[in-house]
């Protein structure tokens, strides 16, 4: 994993990353108790876009997926304190179009009948439907939301306890061939291949251990095979932009 960019100093808590269809700017947010906008960095790191969703609330904002229309969705599914029963997706519509403000479309869900409340903090999108991925030291839980304006009760996919310890999974991605997914971790991250249809836990699983142990909480393809990679700022290290080749 090599950085290439600090993050403007700005953003303390990057909290995802996000290239989407026919731009070179990357997307990120911060979560929980910052502002409801999205950010707009160059390959520099540098804030080339700040754009407030004026009809959104930052409840808890994990993780951010686009489609090939060139629209961005928030993951507001945030849940430390397992509080939560109802959770937001917000549709930014052609984002390349945007400057200061706009106003977000949204997509309402509930979780599955007798599904405990879990912290959910990396999604990515499939076939027209949200896989949205829990973050648990035991075991991971998936859920699908179609990717329809209103609101929804999102679909139990399947479930999996990772090997090794710190298996909690802080954002997702899949490539834009529908091949290689990625789920990232502190120190980690997971490459998932040869799945059929949603049943991606029994694809090949490939662990890659990074060189070092940071905050990680965005991850997203760049291509087929490279990633980028965030972590937030913590003191004297962090704040980040990587890239790696799978």
């Amino acid at each position: 994993m090599k950085a290439i960019a600090d993050i403007d100093g700005e953003l303390k808590e990057a909290s995802a990353i996000e290239l989407v269809e026919n731009s070179n700017i990357l997307w990120t947010i911060e979560d929980a108790g910052n502002k409801n906008n999205i950010y707009g960095l160059n390959i520099k790191g540098g804030i080339i876009k700040d754009i407030d969703i004026s009809n959104a609330s930052n409840i808890d904002w994990e993780d951010l997926t686009s489609d090939n229309q060139g629209n961005l969705y928030i993951g507001d599914f945030g849940n430390n304190s397992k509080n939560r029963d109802d959770f937001t997706i917000y549709k930014v519509a052609n984002l390349n179009t945007k400057n200061n403000k706009t106003t977000a479309e949204k997509i309402n869900f509930l979780l599955p009948k007798k599904m405990k409340p879990k912290d959910f903090e990396a999604f990515f999108l499939l076939n027209d439907y949200f896989y949205i991925f829990s973050k648990e030291n035991k075991s991971s839980v998936v859920i699908k939301v179609p990717n329809e304006i209103g609101k929804h009760t999102a679909e139990f996919v399947s479930d999996l306890k990772l090997n090794g310890k710190h298996t909690k999974i802080t954002s997702a991605d899949i490539s834009d061939d529908s091949k290689t997914i990625v789920l990232l971790n502190h120190d980690k991250l997971w490459e998932i291949t040869n799945f059929k249809s949603d049943n991606f836990f029994k694809g090949t699983i490939k662990e890659l251990k990074f060189n070092h142990d940071s905050q990680k909480e965005g991850i997203c393809f760049k291509n087929n095979s490279t990633v980028y990679i965030t972590d937030e700022k913590n003191k004297s290290e962090g704040g980040n932009l990587y890239t790696l080749k799978l």
